[in-house]
């Protein structure tokens, strides 16, 4: 079909990476309007999308999902990667999500950077067939830089897209994206990496662990799962020690003081302490020894901490427990 010389509006999905930019840019090539949305939860975040629509002018607007995607993550139907990562699941909720902004506001189609093979388990015909139709959008998801390797989409059959000015990449090889970037004078782009916390082991054992001792979880105790090191007491409560100044800023900003106590070395530098959900005594006291013992204090000196929570502040004595002593806490 004769390409339609209607204006086009196209919502892409943006990582913010290379394969985003260039699917936008081919787009724009043809005279398609093109806008971007991007998605946040504790587990990924927008940044290197904003720098990409800082950097070429496109519109860029952000939603976050954390409800919702704590529900599929949950019971994903397909299922993990090698950690938490639900990333059929994932890619399928994201495009519903741009969906209904698309039919709302009237765009003609979705589309990604997203690349026929770059990815062996979740970039296969089979896996990105699964995601559209999950998506509730079927036939209206283009990846431009793949297009010709996969069936043809609604808008290219109505003539909304010329289908031959998309590209028939594939496989894992980035020698083409390097090239197209070059030929449109794309210099500062991020190199390829997953950006996903829910890929990394550590990370995922601790959500792993929230999950079987929580029925709900806040979103700032996810955020506190990127920081420090994180002890399982008991079924309710959690110790994290910081392990620098930016895990203590962090411990600090997302602790709840309703619920939690922080504790501190009184005279010697030293790791925020937090303790989630108890104010028992004997756990008070133990927290604060795993505090002392992330600190030079000399061996058997008792040693002054602060412990503060919504009740109160106060200054106890402790010895310090040694990092050995407790390891078998560690998450």
């Amino acid at each position: 079909m004769n390409f339609s010389q209607k204006k086009a509006r196209a919502l892409g999905l943006c990582s913010g990476g290379l394969d985003s930019r260039l699917a936008a840019l081919i787009l724009q090539n043809q005279g398609i309007t093109v806008e971007w949305i991007t998605f946040s939860t504790p587990f990924f975040s927008p940044a290197k999308a904003f720098q990409a629509s800082s950097l070429l002018g496109i519109p860029l607007r952000v939603k976050n999902i954390t409800r919702i995607y704590l529900q599929m993550l949950k019971n994903p139907h397909c299922g993990f990667g090698r950690q938490m990562n639900p990333c059929l699941d994932c890619h399928a909720l994201m495009f519903r999500e741009a969906g209904q902004i698309m039919t709302a506001e009237k765009f003609d189609f979705l589309f990604s950077g997203e690349v026929l093979g770059q990815r062996p388990m979740s970039q296969t015909k089979s896996s990105l067939r699964y995601v559209e139709k999950n998506s509730g959008f079927e036939g209206y998801i283009l990846r431009p830089l793949s297009a010709k390797k996969l069936s043809e989409t609604i808008p290219e059959q109505e003539g909304v897209v010329d289908r031959e000015q998309l590209l028939d990449i594939s496989g894992r090889s980035r020698k083409r994206q390097i090239q197209l970037a070059a030929e449109f004078g794309l210099k500062d782009y991020p190199a390829p990496a997953g950006g996903c916390l829910l890929t990394d082991k550590n990370f995922s054992n601790r959500l792993k662990d929230i999950f079987k001792h929580q029925e709900a979880a806040e979103e700032a105790t996810l955020e506190l799962l990127k920081y420090g090191r994180h002890f399982r007491v008991d079924r309710t409560t959690k110790i994290i020690v910081g392990r620098t100044k930016i895990d203590n800023d962090n411990i600090e900003m997302h602790f709840n003081p309703d619920q939690d106590a922080i504790i501190k070395l009184a005279d010697y530098p030293g790791p925020v302490v937090l303790v989630s959900n108890q104010h028992r005594r004997d756990i008070i006291i133990l927290a604060a020894s795993i505090c002392a013992g992330y600190s030079k204090v000399a061996e058997h000196t008792p040693v002054a901490v602060k412990v503060k929570t919504s009740q109160r502040q106060e200054s106890i004595h402790v010895i310090a427990i040694r990092p050995a002593e407790v390891k078998h806490l560690l998450i």
